[in-house]
């Protein structure tokens, strides 16, 4: 199992080994324990701009994830997941909003953006695909902080 971390922001203090921790107790939990994931931390600015210029949505979001599995090479490491990005900026704002701690929302995206990694989606799907991953992520969230979201 590797995990990568790069944090490229300098706004938050984010628990990193908690991080890391959380990433490989959802990958084991997945069945994907030898699997390669990478996660880059950044701010509102950043993300934006990935999210400008890969999804053509030129405002900042919580979590962005890029999956190894598609396109046409997607078999050639079907080991390396892909990369997930998230704005600790977002995360902290959502964490207000919603009056839960900050790293249980960061851990709450780790759980969002892996499993669009393996292919969960919500947007323009089914509201049945949507229900599912929706529900999954929930009960991964409990597993994890013992505490279910509203």
């Amino acid at each position: 199992m590797s995990i990568l971390i790069q944090n490229r922001q300098k706004l938050l203090t984010v628990d990193v080994g908690r991080v890391r921790r959380s990433l490989k107790r959802l990958l084991k939990e997945l069945g994907f324990k030898d699997s390669e994931v990478s996660l880059l931390l950044v701010d509102d600015d950043q993300i934006r701009e990935i999210n400008k210029n890969y999804l053509q949505r030129d405002r900042p979001t919580n979590v962005i994830s890029f999956a190894m599995a598609e396109g046409a090479f997607g078999e050639v490491h079907p080991e390396i997941l892909g990369d997930i990005i998230l704005s600790v900026e977002t995360a902290a704002r959502d964490a207000m909003a919603c009056d839960i701690d900050f790293m249980d929302e960061v851990e709450f995206l780790l759980i969002h953006g892996l499993l669009h990694l393996l292919g969960y989606n919500h947007e323009n799907v089914e509201s049945s695909e949507a229900e599912k991953m929706k529900k999954l992520e929930r009960e991964l969230f409990f597993l994890r902080m013992h505490y279910h979201l509203d």
